[in-house]
């Protein structure tokens, strides 16, 4: 999943980042509120994880404009600000979920994977399509009940074809949910993951199909 994250403290932020990375999520990285609020006018997040003590542009004017021009993309705030009357002015402008500082990486990443879950419509437990098996708290794939090697792109591109499975997901959307703003590749470069992943499930009764002009649809494959 596409994920941004606001954070003005460059140490944090690339720690964050590396982080998130590492699970499977392509991360954008914004240092202050103004440039965070231009990427959310222009680029689609799944989420966004948001600092409040920012420059230029605070977070709660960034979360407060989000919600104004009707964008639900789920929030989680992170904040040294402690006390009971910020976060409820955060939840109040429409914040999915408060996280203080310091903070427990274990932590962000379990609300992150929560967030993730309700937005997609999901309760907890794994995602299954036949033999195929996605588990959102340990970011891991099994096939046939054997854990199923990808890399970090593979998994990213195969997540979201897991949480929409049974509906074709067009090359351009797949791209948008997998790709960084700094990464220079097309849309055509999905076929490329698509055709990995492909040969990973060849045979499995689990299918990638082409739909010419709609994308891409993963299924179980029927018996004739």
């Amino acid at each position: 999943m596409r994920l941004l994250l606001v954070e003005d403290n460059r140490e944090l932020a690339d720690w964050l980042s590396r982080a998130l990375s590492a699970s499977g999520h392509a991360v954008d990285v914004a240092r202050d509120g103004v440039e965070a609020d231009q990427l959310l006018c222009s680029e689609p997040y799944a989420l966004v994880i948001l600092d409040i003590g920012l420059p230029r542009l605070d977070g709660f004017e960034v979360l407060r404009r989000l919600r104004r021009r009707g964008n639900r993309v789920p929030v989680l705030v992170l904040t040294a600000q402690a006390g009971v009357d910020d976060r409820v002015h955060g939840l109040d402008l429409g914040a999915d979920d408060y996280l203080g500082k310091p903070f427990e990486l274990s932590e962000l990443e379990a609300r992150t994977r929560a967030l993730l879950r309700r937005s997609q419509g999901r309760d907890s437990g794994p995602l299954i399509c036949g033999p195929l098996q996605f588990d959102p708290e340990t970011r891991r794939f099994e096939l046939g009940g054997a854990m199923l090697t990808l890399t970090p792109r593979e998994m990213a591109v195969l997540e979201v074809l897991m949480y929409r499975q049974g509906k074709p997901v067009g090359k351009e959307t797949l791209a948008e949910q997998v790709m960084r703003l700094d990464e220079d590749l097309s849309a055509d470069a999905m076929e490329i993951y698509v055709h990995r992943l492909r040969k990973k499930l060849a045979g499995s009764g689990v299918r990638i199909v082409t739909l010419r002009g709609l994308g891409y649809l993963l299924d179980e494959e029927h018996a004739e």
